[in-house]
């Protein structure tokens, strides 16, 4: 659920507190109230803050002296090194002030016209004045969230609730003492800043032509006044009260001008241009200020109005008719209730030293020492329970042990066993050659001694222990094969008849053979043996016959 803030402005003519929060991508209203501050300073404001709700989460603007926005090129250095960068800017600049300052910073949007460098903004202001801002909000029963500079906070009313286009556009909060401006690319923030001026120049610039006091002054600029180029003054006091502020809106003029100018060397975009200028505050509402500054700056100017998306429908008719009436003076508020309420909002939230000192301590230092109380709790529990399951282990690594210790006994007896059996394995293969090849010898030379036509002899009979893929004798796996090469005496009839007779005896008396045999006219040679493998299964052909195999 979003979070519901108070946003206060507290100006020098009247003070306006706006309570709400943000959702579904507007900001809806639930309080609103303006008090007037006749006095004119902050201790005022506070002290005739008369609030039908209690101002709890409040985001407090800043502006004019209150707040010292400056703009830092720094590399571009990770956070922690720039946050060290920032604070030796901040004491340095606490020191030549002789007072504490609090502060916060923000990187500006990535310009493309800053190459390898990042721009921030960086915000300060007095320990002193926040103290008694601080006061001034407790006696209103409210709480602190944070102080934002307002000049922030109206560039957030503007991205939150404006028309943002791809141009650049200058908005300005006009107050009674105080102007925040702020120059916008898009939705990109380039410059903020707070000056000098605002209505009160108006003001001055009348009872000065007039001999009349500040209050007399101020209802003659709302009453009759006008900057309306060519406008028909009905009465001469009409005149001379127009005349008598035009040098009071040409200084409004160049402060703007001004402020651009100041935006192009602090972020040094030589070829900056504003496209158009939106107005806001109370000083803005005099007759003719937008004609007179579009004629002088040669660019549209015209109001800004965030209310127009904003849902007020929460609000008591009072509350949403004096909304209404003073929404032009509420637009900071409404801008600083947003950043509060939004956490992806673009921010600066300074705090008093003390104050962010108590908010790290319960928001991370109490958690850490939590974390450490509960490590140290869990590491005792998890010794205890490690020096059970250690017992249990040491038990259980004995009885594994002993079962080591007879497998290895069990393991290197079966190792020797093997050896030996290798061994006579061996010595059978030899054994057995030597008998298979007495036994093929003498079986084959009594075939011989019988069936060897007579007109045929042996020129070699020999037998080696080898190996013959032919008689499916392996290598590795070789076996007694005998050698018998003979030949017949010229002139024998029909030799072949004669060699195929002795091999179809020599198939029946040795039928288990492996028998390999060449002809070549009058010269035969045999090879063969006892001891080959058996031949592998007959292959069905496939009409129920099996196919002999050679």
């Amino acid at each position: 659920m979003a979070k519901t803030s108070t946003g206060i402005d507290v100006g020098h003519r009247t003070s306006k507190v706006l309570r709400g929060q943000y959702k579904g991508n507007t900001f809806h209203v639930s309080e609103f109230a303006l008090t007037e501050n006749r006095g004119g300073d902050l201790d005022d404001g506070w002290r005739n803050l008369g609030l039908p709700f209690k101002p709890t989460d409040a985001r407090i603007g800043l502006t004019g002296r209150d707040v010292n926005i400056r703009y830092t090129r720094v590399p571009e250095v990770p956070d922690w090194q720039l946050r060290n960068l920032m604070r030796f800017e901040v004491a340095e600049i606490g020191d030549q002030s002789g007072s504490e300052v609090a502060s916060d910073f923000n990187l500006l949007p990535q310009l493309p016209e800053v190459d390898g460098e990042d721009v921030v903004l960086l915000a300060m202001a007095r320990e002193q004045m926040l103290g008694e801002q601080m006061e001034g909000l407790k006696q209103s029963g409210g709480t602190l969230d944070s102080f934002s500079p307002s000049a922030i906070a109206l560039y957030n009313a503007w991205t939150h609730y404006g028309v943002v286009e791809e141009d650049t556009v200058l908005l300005a909060n006009i107050g009674h003492d105080n102007i925040d401006v702020v120059i916008s690319r898009g939705p990109d923030l380039l410059f903020a800043r707070n000056l000098s001026g605002g209505g009160r120049l108006f003001d001055d610039a009348i009872a000065q032509r007039f001999n009349c006091s500040a209050e007399q002054a101020e209802k003659l600029k709302i009453d009759i006044a006008t900057l309306e180029p060519g406008a028909k003054y009905e009465t001469p006091n009409h005149e001379r009260a127009s005349r008598a502020i035009l040098g009071a809106a040409g200084q409004l003029l160049s402060l703007l001008q001004s402020a651009i100018l100041f935006c192009k060397s602090q972020v040094r975009i030589t070829g900056l241009k504003v496209d158009r200028v939106l107005l806001c505050g109370g000083g803005s509402a005099l007759d003719g200020l937008t004609s007179y500054l579009s004629s002088g700056m040669n660019v549209p100017v015209d109001y800004f109005d965030p209310f127009r998306v904003v849902d007020a429908s929460s609000l008591e008719p009072e509350g949403a008719e004096l909304l209404d009436e003073y929404k032009l003076e509420a637009v900071v508020a409404l801008g600083l209730a947003t950043m509060g309420s939004n956490p992806a909002a673009y921010s600066l939230e300074i705090l008093p030293q003390d104050v962010a000192k108590k908010r790290e301590f319960f928001g991370g230092t109490i958690w850490l020492i939590a974390a450490a109380v509960l490590g140290v709790a869990y590491l005792g529990f998890s010794a205890y329970q490690k020096s059970k399951q250690l017992d249990a282990v040491e038990t259980e690594n004995v009885g594994l042990a002993r079962r080591v210790k007879d497998a290895d006994r069990v393991h290197s007896a079966t190792e020797t066993l093997l050896d030996e059996n290798e061994a006579l394995a061996g010595l059978v293969d030899e054994l057995q050659g030597v008998a298979g090849t007495g036994e093929q010898m003498a079986r084959t030379m009594e075939f011989l001694d019988e069936r060897l036509p007579d007109d045929f002899w042996l020129t070699e009979l020999s037998s080696d222990w080898s190996h013959d893929k032919e008689l499916r004798v392996e290598r590795n796996y070789e076996r007694p094969i005998l050698l018998i090469r003979g030949r017949a005496r010229e002139g024998t009839d029909s030799t072949t008849s004669q060699q195929q007779q002795m091999m179809a005896g020599l198939r029946t008396a040795m039928p288990d053979a492996a028998v390999l045999e060449t002809f070549n006219q009058d010269l035969f040679e045999i090879d063969m043996t006892l001891f080959a493998p058996p031949p592998p299964p007959a292959e069905d052909n496939g009409d129920g016959e099996a196919e002999e195999t050679n």
